[in-house]
């Protein structure tokens, strides 16, 4: 008489086409009925090896909820539950063009436990040569494949999503796991050549707008930064502008919230000049409590309207392409060529780390910002009460530079002889 199995072995018979199946209980649904699986091979020895894996694989899985998913579905579970309640609206919006424009479309079908490294590999294969997708009513598309670095941002979501179905034993392992992800590209920073300030200034303030974009050139703030200033931000007796909010459209509405990172919160030194044109800027709504409204609805102006007209700038002066956001580059890279220290920019933009601010700028400088003048050792933690004393002076003393810098490109700007002479050609005359 042959020995029986003991419980949870499962058990082996030959069909009756010749192969072997091994038979096996995953667990039970709610109602307690038993869940049965199956393994095939060509010999029962074949078999007897699937069939204790897959026994020690069913007790790593949910026997109720392993199975009953594509990507889809999951994708749309996960985000609601992981994701929704706790990011900010930005960061919502980066998610549903990563899951909606990409993911879902290519690989939304596939049942989550059968989605395979390969898979995922061609999928992101594709992306670099075929991945964006053309809007409705936009001009047609120049380049069809995504950058590398959207191909990474699309990983994130992927392998985040994998990870969690991972946690909830849905799956074994996560295919994205070890796929390979381009990597970055470096590309030429854009920044406002340094001659063609003095007539943006000019045409900024032809179209009311001189303030906030010599504000921008003298600080480096982000557009939601910018437009979302209130006249109580403003310490016009120290010089500084507290950097506390942001703007942003959400849902076809203006909606100003705190920024999203406790770095971004921060207070700005001013020079003088700076502050006096602000104080002008005020007289002239002197009972809107916003430093740059709007001149039809009185609030914070719209971004992408602000940015348009910035657009219209740069057409008229010119210009290569030049978005608003390469203002902040214009203003960092000059500082950073001024002889700026890395650790007091990285503080003024609101970047996370001294480091980041290195990586993102040190290639502008033309070799401004080599070892020799930015040491490692500026990297390094220093005693807080003592940087905070080096930073105040040194960012004093470096912008009011920068700021007469830009103010010579400033004055006189209906007179031709203010552009003749190439911006910062008078560096070593303003300290």
């Amino acid at each position: 008489m042959p020995k029986r199995r003991a419980n949870g072995e499962g058990n082996i018979r030959k069909r009756k086409d010749g192969r072997w199946e091994g038979r096996y209980t995953a667990g039970y649904d709610a109602n307690g009925k038993a869940i049965t699986k199956n393994v095939l091979g060509k010999t029962q020895a074949e078999v007897k090896d699937k069939l204790r894996t897959a026994i020690e694989d069913s007790k790593k899985l949910d026997p109720v909820k392993a199975g009953s998913y594509t990507l889809e579905q999951w994708l749309k579970l996960w985000y609601s539950v992981y994701i929704e309640p706790q990011v900010r609206y930005s960061t919502k919006e980066f998610y549903h063009n990563a899951i909606d424009h990409h993911i879902i479309p290519k690989l939304g079908s596939v049942k989550l436990e059968k989605l395979t490294m390969l898979q995922i590999q061609q999928f992101y294969n594709e992306l670099l040569k075929s991945g964006r997708v053309q809007k409705k009513n936009q001009p047609e598309l120049k380049e069809h494949g995504l950058s590398p670095r959207m191909v990474q941002c699309v990983h994130v979501v992927l392998n985040k999503a994998l990870e969690h179905a991972v946690e909830e034993k849905l799956i074994l392992t996560n295919p994205a796991k070890k796929c390979k992800i381009p990597k970055n590209t470096r590309k030429e920073m854009n920044i406002l050549p340094e001659a063609l300030i003095g007539p943006y200034l000019s045409a900024a303030k032809e179209h009311g707008i001189l303030a906030p974009m010599y504000l921008e050139l003298t600080t480096g703030l982000r557009r939601g930064e910018l437009l979302a200033l209130r006249w109580e931000d403003l310490d016009v007796q120290n010089h500084t502008l507290s950097i506390n909010k942001s703007v942003a459209r959400q849902d076809g509405k203006l909606v100003i919230s705190t920024p999203k990172t406790p770095n971004s919160i921060r207070t700005v030194l001013l020079p003088e000049e700076t502050v006096k044109l602000l104080v002008e800027e005020h007289e002239r709504h002197p009972v809107n409590p916003y430093l740059f409204p709007s001149p039809r609805t009185g609030e914070t102006r719209d971004p992408d309207g602000f940015r348009r007209l910035h657009d219209r700038i740069i057409k008229e002066i010119g210009a290569e392409h030049v978005r608003f956001h390469d203002m902040r580059h214009t203003f960092a890279t000059l500082s950073l060529k001024s002889g700026v220290d890395v650790r007091t920019l990285s503080e003024t933009l609101g970047h996370f780390s001294a480091g980041f601010t290195l990586s993102t700028y040190v290639h502008s400088t033309r070799g401004r910002c080599d070892r020799k003048h930015h040491p490692q050792r500026d990297l390094t933690p220093k005693p807080k009460r003592r940087l905070q004393v080096a930073a105040t002076v040194q960012t004093f003393k470096i912008f009011v530079k920068i700021e007469k810098l830009v103010l010579f490109c400033q004055i006189n700007l209906n007179k031709s002889t203010a552009f003749s002479r190439p911006f910062g050609s008078n560096l070593g005359q303003v300290a």
